[in-house]
This record gives C-alpha cells, structure tokens and sequence, in this order.
C-alpha cells in the first residue's frame, strides 16, 4: 500500500485544522446575526450554520490519497440522518413532539430574540451535516504500486508444498527425459561408429583379396 503519511497529506490536515478554527470563529458573527432576528428564522440560521460545521468536519477528516470511495449506507441514514433531521425539524416546529425539550428555551428565547441553540439541537445539526456526506462517501481506494495476480498461488501452507512438489516432479521428468535423449544419441553414435568399422574391414578384406589373386 502507498504511505499515507505523506508530506502532502500533513500539509493538507493543517490546512483542514486551520480551516475548522476559522469557521468556529465565524460562527460568532453569525450568532450576533441571528441574535437580532427573530425565533424561527433565527433558528434557521443557526441550524444551517451548524450543519454546514458538520459538513466541514467531514471533508477535513477525510484527507488521504487516491478516490474517493463512493457507496449508499442504510445503516447510517437510518441511525444519525434521519434522527437528527427530525430533532432539527421538531426545533422549528412548534406542533411536532419533543418540541420544548429541543427548542431553544434561555430568556432572550423567550422575548423574541435568540439565545444560544440548546446541546440536542446543536448537536444533531452537526450529525446531519456530517452524516448526509458519510452515507455515500467513505474513505480513499488506496492502489498498490505493483497489483497481484489474482491466479497467483498463495504464500505458504500446503499450496506451497504442493506448487514445489509438482514442480520437483516436472523438474525430473524433464532430467529424465534429456538423459533417455542422451543415451539414445550416444546408442547411435556407437552403431554409426561400429558400422563405419565394419564397412573399412570388409573393404580392407576386398583390397586383400585383390592384390593375392
């Protein structure tokens, strides 16, 4: 697998942590805006502030190499997103159940103004902006410089004992097939070597016969 500790990537998580502080900051002048407006819209400021938190949380702690991995989680939808939106939707609405428990109940509230979004709320806004992105992305695909054969026989145990045995085996049969090749050529050798032999004596023998008559 590639290093993921690259110098790129440390670049990249500082630049993310920076990022998160300065949205934090931020966070206070949108808070002074909706201070002055009134409670539902107020809200909604808040509520999308902390939502676009959760969002940024998600991107800066996804900081790798290689793509990103696409994929749907039911399990996530299921048990952060759609709690969590329905919290944020109980805040807004009044008719909804568990409204008093997650609305915003401090004295400024109250007078018509804003006052700072109860632990529930916030809470499940920064869920769902975090949650929405983590149930289709998750994580990098990380490629390994050199991929595998996928037909390649596994390390170790009895596949390797048997990939060596057939091999031995095959080892063998060839030695044994180039030392039957090797008899063979010098079997004929010999038989072309005594024919040449016999061939010289019986001419020799003719020669002899000739000169006596």
């Amino acid at each position: 697998m590639k290093n993921t500790n690259t110098k790129r990537n440390k670049i990249n998580i500082i630049f993310s942590s920076f990022l998160v502080i300065g949205y934090i900051i931020c966070t206070y002048f949108f808070s002074a805006l909706a201070s002055q407006l009134s409670g539902t819209v107020g809200t909604l400021i808040q509520v999308l502030m902390l939502t676009v938190f959760g969002l940024l949380l998600f991107y800066a702690t996804r900081v790798g190499e290689g793509k990103q991995v696409r994929r749907f989680s039911l399990a996530v939808l299921l048990l952060i997103d759609l709690p969590a939106l329905y919290i944020i939707l109980a805040a807004l609405i009044p008719a909804l159940p568990f409204h008093n428990a997650i609305a915003p109940q401090t004295a400024a509230s109250l007078m018509g103004g804003l006052g700072a979004p109860s632990i529930i709320l916030a809470m499940a806004c920064i869920a769902l902006g975090y949650g929405i992105p983590y149930t289709f992305f998750s994580g990098y695909e990380m490629k390994e410089e050199e991929e595998a054969d996928e037909n390649a026989a596994v390390e170790g145990g009895l596949a390797e004992e048997l990939a060596q045995t057939e091999d031995e085996e095959k080892a063998e049969i060839i030695s044994e097939a180039v030392e039957a090749e090797q008899d063979v050529e010098e079997a004929a050798e010999k038989a072309t070597e005594e024919a040449t032999e016999e061939a010289e004596e019986a001419a020799d023998n003719q020669e002899e016969k000739k000169e006596e008559e």
